[in-house]
């Protein structure tokens, strides 16, 4: 039982208004940043790192980063299959 109330737990905190809220900017952020050529999600999260650093609680910083990294591989340019 135990199991299913850290996992509701870990749902809870994941879900919450204001983690979403950052995790929208970050994908944003991340997708605006991600479409420049040449810059990949690893390039942009090094650039948009320091906007975690002033963020009270760790959990949101992480979730935001995850955004930014995801919303840089979607905007990025496809691969391309030859």
């Amino acid at each position: 039982m135990e199991l299913m109330s850290n996992l509701a737990l870990g749902f809870a905190t994941a879900l919450s208004p204001e983690n979403v809220f950052y995790c929208f900017i970050g994908v944003l952020l991340g997708t605006l940043i991600g479409v420049l050529p040449g810059i990949g999600p690893l390039a942009t999260i090094a650039m948009l790192l320091p906007i975690t650093y002033k963020m009270t609680d760790p959990t949101t910083a992480l979730i935001m980063l995850a955004g930014i990294y995801y919303g840089a591989q979607y905007g990025g340019p496809p691969l391309r299959s030859w």
